[in-house]
Order: C-alpha cells, then structure tokens, then sequence
C-alpha cells in the first residue's frame, strides 16, 4: 500500500472514531447524538439533504434536527427530545433522544412508532415545549425553520 493509501486509512479511522460511529451490515453508521457531544454539525440545515442513504454524510439519520433558545438564532444545547404516544406530553415516552452540545439531536435507529409521536423538547434548566401536532417523519428541520417556526425551548 503506498504511503497516501495509508494516510487515507488512517484519517477515515480517526474520523469514523472520533464521531463514535459503528458501521452496520446495512452499510449505515449507528450513531446517535448524545449530550456535550460536538459531533453534530451545520444547524438549522435539513439533516436528511445528506445523512440519507447514497447521501454525502455519514450516517443515515431517521430522526434529527436542531433546537434553538428563544430568540431562534443561539442554539439550545444538551437538552432531550421525548417521542409521546399521546399529545401534550401526556401518555407514555416511547422513545428519548439526546441534544447535543451544538443543539443537534439525531439517530440512525428507527426509534418514532409508524403511526408517529408527539414531540416535546426539555432543555437543561427544565423549559419545555410540546409540539401538539402528530409527527410522523423525524426529518424535523425539513419544515422547522423552512415552512414552520425553528425548534425551540426557553
């Protein structure tokens, strides 16, 4: 192998590590975001425009998005996401998903119920807000931010 083959491996290795990422037998990445993690990257974009399969990033994110304080332009770090069976936060959590230190949250793993979720987003000081509608697709910031007010807590 010549030296920039070597090169090459050894700077995927030391990316793929450091993002704490796992490749699967279905060519994706199982990866999760996870509170003051900085792995999460370019807020506010739709993260599925490239964490798809055949896309450009790495990783195949089922759900993922980016959640903002009040003023909608600072980011709101290390908060959780909470996927309700029933809306207004009422019912059972059926999934849980952390935010990172960037304001990003995400995962590869299938964890929305096919009938979809209510979303609620807690920050660190215990602010809440519920998104009342039903959601059925965890490409969040495909329309938050776009056709719909940011993601947002404070």
């Amino acid at each position: 192998m010549k030296k920039s083959g070597i090169i090459s491996l050894f700077i995927a290795i030391v990316f793929f590590s450091a993002a704490g990422c796992k490749k699967n037998d279905g060519g994706n990445l199982t990866a999760s975001s996870s509170h003051n993690s900085t792995a999460g990257h370019n807020m506010s974009g739709a993260c599925q425009s490239c964490h798809i399969s055949g896309g450009s990033g790495p990783g195949w994110w089922n759900v993922a998005g980016t959640v903002y304080s009040q003023d909608l332009s600072t980011v709101s770090p290390n908060g959780t996401i909470y996927f309700y069976d029933n809306p207004n936060g009422t019912g059972t959590p059926v999934a849980t998903l952390e935010v990172d230190a960037n304001g990003n949250f995400y995962t590869s793993s299938s964890i929305l119920p096919a009938g979809g979720a209510y979303p609620q987003v807690k920050d660190v000081s215990g602010n809440m807000q519920i998104m009342p509608q039903l959601c059925t697709s965890g490409n969040c910031n495909a329309c938050h931010g776009v056709t719909t007010t940011k993601i947002w807590v404070n």
